[in-house]
């Protein structure tokens, strides 16, 4: 009798976890705003970290290290932002119409950050996630923060957790613009709803002073 060969069972491709870990550090820069938050550059740029933090007024260099605000106290800072204008990014490339950020400090110090925007279609998506404070040397309460939004019991990995830095602020705390180190993210959030275009563009000259390719924000709602 001739015996039957029985087809080989399909390859089953192994699980990486570090391709994993990578994604969803990836989705923590989702809107960070955020307003936020935050809406947030992945670790590209640690080792920025260790560049002291100051007040950023002033126009530094195109490529010199970016500075945050300091200090910037976060129960004045939380409540609703609304996104004015971002350079685009992948997690938010859905996002259609009105885009918010609502910040909410914690009894534990980290800050609960919910994300809401508008798609195309007219649908809203939504984002939950934790920021947190990162102390700077010499700088207590500088605007440099990272936001997560993968689980929490991932946070223990480095690359779930997005850059969120306050780079301009006003005294009032209504007009916030945030970015990354890396320049790659740039969010402009206000207190209003509609900011007025004269101090939209007064935000996007300053950025581009910090060396953020303006050319290709994105503005929100207009």
């Amino acid at each position: 009798m001739t015996q039957r060969h029985r087809p080989a069972a399909p390859a089953v491709r192994p699980f990486d976890d570090r391709r994993t870990s990578q994604a969803i550090g990836a989705m923590a820069t989702a809107f960070v705003v955020g307003g936020v938050a935050t809406w947030l550059a992945l670790g590209a740029a640690r080792t920025a970290r260790a560049q002291p933090a100051g007040p950023a007024d002033g126009a530094p260099l195109m490529r010199a290290p970016l500075q945050v605000v300091a200090p910037v106290d976060l129960q004045r800072y939380a409540g609703i932002w609304h996104e004015q204008a971002r350079l685009p990014n992948r997690f938010q490339k859905e996002c259609g119409g009105p885009v918010t950020a609502e910040y909410t400090p914690q009894p534990d110090g980290t800050v609960q950050v919910l994300n809401r925007c508008v798609r195309g279609d007219g649908n809203f998506d939504e984002a939950v996630g934790s920021a947190r404070v990162v102390p700077v040397a010499g700088q207590p309460g500088a605007g440099r923060l990272e936001v997560r939004f993968a689980p929490a019991w991932l946070s223990w990995l480095p690359l779930v957790w997005g850059d969120y830095w306050i780079l301009k602020l006003d005294r009032e705390y209504q007009v916030s613009l945030v970015g990354t180190p890396n320049r790659e993210y740039l969010w402009v959030l206000s207190r209003a709803p509609r900011l007025d275009d004269a101090a939209l563009q007064a935000e996007l000259a300053y950025a581009r002073s910090l060396g953020f390719d303006t050319d290709k924000v994105v503005l929100t709602g207009r």
